[in-house]
């Protein structure tokens, strides 16, 4: 959970109406595609934000290795109405169970990304809320599967960079993990060993904030229900989600083993469990490692980088929060916390925290370490109709 603010989830499943791979384009790598890394930057819901080129016009994306067909934003520029064709309907996160959200279709005639261009294809297009990434900005696009799942994703979370090479490259050493592309879901997957049990599938989700996410069955295999839980919310496509929230212990991925790893649990027939798997890795895991994705070769690579090892963040004031602007919204209140005991309800905002005024970058500002501040410290939140309240911030999960 980064500073605390959302951390959402995106995610798309193979469409009603399957666009067959033809209808994907033909992908190729150009010689110097090693070198041509891409910038990025995380977004306050942890997901991998790029600029890429479509159809000669720059448009931003999350790199969301959990979409099967990248999807364009039906409000983005270019979204061209006219050639926007109906295509059925997706199974999306969001909601209390898996959500279904119309689609549509336009075909493409090229798209570059770093070293890769894809000639043809096309892109779904659907409702992207700002708010699936933590941020009151928008993104046009996800890109997924259907443009990166043949070459090898190499991220380098530190250095906020990426590029894509040709599978079966190893450009770094690191643990090993099994990866797979599913041939009915279409989107990456491996598999988890959490108290000395195999969970599997499970999705490797880039566009996912979160570290791991679980089904109700997988969290019983995991024996998620002996540690302290609290509550979450999250958001996709579909709409919200509130899920339980729980730290474990260790989960290991192939060969490496991740100590105190943040969990949600899914409620009953939720999108995990509706499209057939027991969770995703999301990027709230991944974004601690420089890691290699190559599902042609079967394998994922995990280096560890400075921060593999620090403990997640944990909320203290029990207040989960997204930025509109000039002040904060609360989303939820995290059951058990400080916060809910002392009656605080979502929806309401919050405007000033100890005297200072949330300004639109408060994500990337140390104001935004308040929600996780030392327990028996007392914040005095300023909420935007003028009234102050005093939160004594406490552990409780």
């Amino acid at each position: 959970m980064r500073l605390l603010l959302l951390s959402s989830l995106i995610a798309v499943a193979s469409p009603a109406q399957a666009q067959g791979v033809g209808r994907e384009g033909v992908a190729t790598l150009a010689p110097d595609a090693e070198a041509r890394w891409v910038p990025f930057d995380l977004t306050p819901g942890n997901q991998i934000r790029f600029t890429l080129t479509l159809d000669a016009r720059p448009v931003t994306a999350i790199l969301d290795t959990g979409v099967s067909y990248s999807v364009l934003a039906r409000k983005s520029a270019a979204v061209d109405p006219a050639r926007v064709t109906a295509n059925g309907h997706a199974t999306a996160i969001g909601g209390d169970t898996g959500g279904a959200v119309a689609i549509g279709w336009q075909a493409t005639r090229r798209l570059t990304i770093g070293g890769l261009t894809r000639t043809g294809g096309g892109v779904t297009v659907a409702d992207l809320p700002a708010l699936a990434t933590g941020s009151a900005r928008a993104v046009d696009m996800l890109i997924g599967r259907d443009v990166t799942g043949g070459q090898a994703l190499d991220i380098d979370y530190a250095n906020r960079r990426f590029r894509l090479i040709p599978s079966g490259r190893l450009p770094f050493v690191g643990a090993l993990a099994p990866l797979a592309i599913a041939p009915g879901r279409r989107v990456y997957e491996s598999s988890a060993t959490i108290g000395g049990r195999r969970v599997a599938p499970m999705i490797v989700d880039t566009g996912d904030g979160s570290a791991i996410t679980l089904t109700q069955a997988a969290a019983k295999t995991a024996r998620v229900a002996a540690l302290p839980t609290t509550t979450t919310i999250s958001f996709g496509l579909a709409g919200e989600t509130v899920s339980t929230l729980a730290i474990l212990p260790a989960v290991t991925l192939g060969q490496q083993v991740v100590r105190n790893v943040e969990a949600r649990v899914e409620p009953a027939g939720g999108f995990s469990e509706t499209i057939g798997v027991a969770g995703r890795i999301g990027s709230g895991l991944l974004q601690n490692y420089r890691v290699l994705l190559d599902p042609g070769a079967g394998r994922m690579v995990l280096k560890p980088g400075p921060d593999a090892d620090a403990a997640p963040l944990r909320s203290t004031s029990g207040l989960l929060v997204g930025l509109e602007r000039d002040r904060l919204k609360v989303l939820h209140v995290m059951r058990g916390g400080p916060a809910a005991a002392a009656g605080w309800q979502a929806g309401e905002t919050i405007c000033r925290i100890d005297g200072q005024a949330v300004t639109p970058d408060y994500p990337t500002t140390p104001l935004a370490k308040w929600a996780v501040g030392t327990p028996g410290t007392k914040a005095a939140l300023g909420l935007c109709d003028g009234t102050t309240r005093t939160l004594t911030l406490a552990r409780f999960y």
